[in-house]
C-alpha cells in the first residue's frame, strides 16, 4: 500500500515540476527612444514579479535594453494570446 501511495504522489507531482513560467514585460532603449513589449521564459525559481525582474533585467541589458516593468507572470496557457503582440520579442530574451 505504501508503494502505491508513493507512486501516486510522484505521478501527481511530476506535471507540477515541469510547469513552465513566463512573463510579459516592457523594455526601452535610449538615444533614440525605442520601446518594446515582449514575452520571456523564466526559470522555475523566478515565477514572481520580483524574481522575474531580477532574472530578466540582465538578459535584456545584454541586448542594450532596459527593463521597465513586468506586466504579468503566467503559464504556457497564456503564450498563444500574447504571441502576436510580442512579435520579434516573443521568447527572444
Amino acid at each position: 500500500m505504501k508503494q502505491l501511495l508513493l507512486i501516486l504522489a510522484l505521478a501527481l507531482a511530476a506535471p507540477m515540476a515541469e510547469a513552465a513560467c513566463y512573463a510579459d514585460y516592457k523594455a526601452k532603449q535610449d538615444n533614440p527612444l525605442r520601446l518594446h513589449y515582449g514575452v520571456a521564459e523564466l526559470p522555475d525559481a523566478a515565477c514572481s514579479k520580483k524574481a522575474a525582474k531580477a532574472a530578466l533585467a540582465p538578459r535584456l541589458e545584454r541586448g542594450d535594453w532596459t527593463l521597465l516593468n513586468i506586466l504579468s507572470i503566467f503559464g504556457p496557457e497564456g503564450l498563444e494570446e500574447r504571441k502576436a503582440s510580442a512579435g520579434q520579442y516573443f521568447l527572444r530574451y
